[in-house]
């Protein structure tokens, strides 16, 4: 039902493929400043760019200003998937996120605090019994600058990933396709796969694309069990927010002025490091969803059919149609 809400706009397959390149257009204009501000940094350091990688690049700014600067691509990302829906799909924000009449704010907050406790309480266990793995690394100024920054940006950023992969892309493919396994393993598949050129897989190797794939076939699971992204954004908005504030490293994506930093080898991690929250926790939280907000009929809801609903039914009339 959550992928039938593209019917309610303009869903001929090849405006997916001009909004995605528009989409795409987006996120690099969004990346400028980030690359100037790299290479003046390089270049006044007298840096060599040849062999500068992507961990390399990250460290050359001041961690808080890096943040800013990676955080705006996903910003303006987000602006030009909505533009893109709106104009190009006539499809309103509400049927691009869920199949109920309002967003359900209450279902984006419960699990924003509640996994953001739950992923907190990891950490903070970890530290506990391995605190030789970590450094105190709270200072109030800089932290409040990443607070302000984290707060109101991260957000963005997940949001721009959750409309992308669990919403503009699940939709298109699945009215492409008829299905929903299909939408639903391909963008959980490309969604860990676009997270290849982060630090960590170069530390830990492409074994960390499990976790990477997994966490995208978790938040596509959410997404159509539950007919809307709400528990999907506030799933990945908590995992991004609170990681970001309570601890960094070296070798991750998001280098900030958190509250800890990770000094352990990335590479003496096991896989049960990574295996563990895909195969335990994630499906243990997929249990409490499914009872607080009584799933049922699991098969039919992840590797059913796509119903086409009667042309009366559209949401996009022949004369608006016409008029795009």
């Amino acid at each position: 039902m959550y992928i039938s809400q593209a019917f309610k706009g303009l869903h001929e397959w090849w405006r997916y493929i001009i909004g995605s390149i528009i989409i795409v257009i987006a996120v690099v204009m969004g990346q400028i400043p980030f690359t100037i501000a790299v290479l003046y940094k390089a270049f006044k350091d007298g840096g060599d760019l040849t062999n500068l990688g992507q961990t390399d690049m990250m460290g050359l700014l001041e961690p808080n200003l890096n943040l800013f600067l990676m955080l705006i691509s996903f910003a303006i990302g987000l602006v030009g998937l909505l533009l893109v829906t709106k104009y190009l799909h006539k499809l309103s924000f509400n049927h691009l996120t869920t199949t109920r009449k309002k967003i359900d704010w209450k279902r984006f907050w419960f699990i924003f605090f509640f996994w953001g406790i739950v992923s907190s309480s990891f950490v903070l266990i970890d530290y506990y019994l391995t605190p030789e793995d970590y450094v105190f690394n709270f200072k109030l100024v800089p932290f409040l600058i990443l607070s302000v920054i984290a707060i109101v940006l991260v957000p963005l950023q997940t949001s721009f990933e959750e409309y992308l992969f669990r919403g503009y892309l699940m939709q298109g493919i699945g009215v492409i396709v008829k299905n929903k396994w299909v939408p639903l393993f391909t963008t959980s598949i490309v969604f860990g796969l676009l997270h290849i050129a982060n630090p960590e897989v170069e530390k830990l190797g492409y074994v960390i694309m499990i976790y990477y794939i997994g966490t995208g076939l978790v938040l596509g699971i959410m997404t159509l069990m539950d007919e809307g992204m709400e528990l999907a954004l506030g799933f990945h908005a908590a995992n991004n927010l609170f990681t970001a504030l309570l601890v960094t490293a070296d070798w991750t994506a998001f280098q900030t002025h958190s509250i800890f930093k990770d000094m352990s080898d990335p590479e003496t991690m096991g896989l049960m490091e990574i295996f563990v929250p895909v195969f335990v926790v994630f499906p243990i939280l997929l249990f409490i969803l499914s009872k607080k907000y009584n799933w049922t009929n699991w098969k039919e809801k992840l590797f059913g059919k796509v119903i086409v609903p009667p042309k009366e039914d559209y949401k996009i009339l022949e004369d608006v149609i016409s008029d795009s």
